[in-house]
């Protein structure tokens, strides 16, 4: 299984991998959990290039090929081997991400994320988990996990319009697709979650 999680600041993601990590420890089931962006060494240092608050402003461009630079490395290094060898993959954030960041967020067109989507990522998750809540309420979450970082300082207006291709996103592929209301309390979330892992796990 390759399952990513998605969504805003704010909704729960970490909360939601380790969830499923232990799910997946409890039922014997071989894993890596990994992130977007980063996940390997050089994609870790793209990652901190992407998140680091600087003077100069990021075009959304760059923002872009960034992403897509630390993915390429990520896919093929990390995510294929992994699947390749009989291990499922637990990824925080995926492709689907930089339509909704530098699509929805960016303006930059979506057919030109397709276009390096379909040149550089050749496997699609099995499973895909969008912890969805409003951006107010994301965003105050977000504010108590300490210092934000570059993209976390965006305004209430660049996260509605993330949340909005989000969820045109899952439109359009509803099986692929489970969206999660992420405003409930914790434990239903979780219960939510379990019921679709014993669904495509047992």
């Amino acid at each position: 299984m390759f399952i990513t999680i998605e969504g805003i600041e704010g909704v729960g993601k970490s909360t939601a991998v380790n969830f499923i990590k232990e799910y997946f420890l409890k039922h014997h089931i071989p894993f890596i959990v990994t992130r977007e962006p980063g996940g390997t060494d050089i994609a870790e240092q793209i990652r901190k290039i992407l998140l680091t608050p600087t003077e100069e402003i990021m075009l959304p461009e760059t923002e872009l090929l960034l992403m897509f630079a630390s993915r390429i490395q990520h896919i093929k290094t990390v995510i294929m081997p992994a699947l390749e060898a009989g291990q499922s993959v637990i990824c925080d954030r995926f492709d689907d991400a930089s339509f909704a960041y530098q699509g929805g967020g960016r303006g930059i067109d979506l057919a030109y994320i397709q276009n390096l989507d379909d040149w550089l990522v050749k496997r699609r998750p099995d499973l895909t988990l969008l912890l969805d809540a409003s951006p107010t309420l994301g965003l105050m979450r977000a504010k108590h996990r300490g210092p934000q970082d570059r993209i976390e300082q965006e305004k209430t207006a660049f996260f509605d319009r993330v949340r909005a291709v989000y969820l045109e996103r899952a439109k359009q592929d509803m099986k692929r697709f489970k969206i999660i209301d992420a405003s409930r309390p914790l434990d239903v979330v979780q219960q939510e979650i379990k019921t679709l892992l014993d669904e495509v796990c047992l």
